[in-house]
C-alpha cells in the first residue's frame, strides 16, 4: 500500500485483527479462487489517494464472476459485460445529467478524479456472494471511511442501499454531505433510486464548495 493512505492505514494493518484476516484470505487462495487478484485488493486506495477524495461510493462486496473484480466498486474492466446494477447506474447518470451509456463499465475515470470506490469487503470466493463477509474486511474499510470523514474539506459520501446507511453512523453529517437512496440493483432501483440524482446532487454541493465537478462520462473504449 505505498500510496498516502499507508501512514494512515498502517496501524490497521499491524492489528490482530487484520493478521487473521490474511491468514484467512492467503489459505482461500491456495484453495479456492479468490477475487480479486491479489495485486488489485487495495486498487482504489492507489488510485484515489486521500487528499483527493471528494466523494467516496461504498459499495458491499466484489463481483464474484470470473473477469469481473478488479478493486473498484460497482467496476469492470474494458472487454466484461456491464453488470446489471452498473447499467442502472448507468441509467441514472443518463436521466439525470445526459450522459450516453458507455460501451464498457471501467471506473478508473471517476476515481482518478477523486471518487473513491470503495467496496466494504475487499475480496470474494469465486461464484460465492458475500462469502469472505464477517472475516475482519469490515474493520479495516471502516477505518478508511473514518480516515475520509477526519479530513477537513467536504466529501460527499453515496450510500446506496441498507448495507451502505449502516456507515452513516462514522459520517460527520455536520461536515460532509450524505446521498442514500435503495441500491441500483435491479431488485430494489425502482424502489428509489432511479430518479434520485446523485450525480447532479454531488456536483451541485461540490461546486457551492468551490471545487472542480466530476466529468461522470465514462468515455467509449
Amino acid at each position: 500500500m505505498q500510496t498516502t493512505w499507508r501512514p494512515i492505514l498502517i496501524k490497521e494493518t499491524r492489528k490482530p485483527y487484520f493478521k487473521k484476516l490474511q491468514h484467512f484470505v492467503s489459505e482461500q487462495r491456495q484453495q479456492v479462487k479468490v477475487f480479486p487478484p491479489d495485486a488489485e485488493v487495495f486498487a482504489a486506495l492507489h488510485l484515489t489517494p486521500i487528499e483527493q477524495v471528494k466523494v467516496l461510493i461504498l459499495g458491499q462486496d466484489p463481483y464474484h464472476d470470473d473477469g469481473q473484480a478488479h478493486g473498484l466498486c460497482f467496476s469492470v474492466r474494458p472487454g466484461i459485460a456491464i453488470p446489471p446494477s452498473l447499467l442502472n447506474i448507468f441509467k441514472e447518470l443518463r436521466s439525470d445529467l445526459g450522459c450516453k451509456i458507455p460501451n464498457n463499465g471501467y471506473l478508473k475515470h471517476w476515481a482518478e478524479q477523486g471518487v473513491l470506490l470503495l467496496n466494504s469487503v475487499l475480496t470474494v470466493q469465486a461464484h460465492q456472494a458475500n462469502s469472505h463477509q464477517g472475516k475482519g474486511w469490515e474493520t479495516f474499510t471502516d477505518a478508511v471511511i473514518a480516515a475520509v470523514n477526519a479530513q477537513s474539506d467536504l466529501v460527499m459520501f453515496v450510500l446506496w442501499g441498507a448495507n451502505a446507511r449502516k456507515k452513516m453512523a462514522l459520517i460527520d453529517t455536520g461536515r460532509h454531505l450524505v446521498i442514500e437512496s435503495p441500491h441500483p440493483s435491479p431488485l430494489s432501483a425502482h424502489r428509489g433510486f432511479f430518479g434520485s440524482r446523485p450525480f447532479s446532487r454531488i456536483n451541485a454541493a461540490l461546486r457551492d464548495a468551490g471545487k472542480t465537478e466530476i466529468d461522470w462520462q465514462i468515455p467509449d473504449l
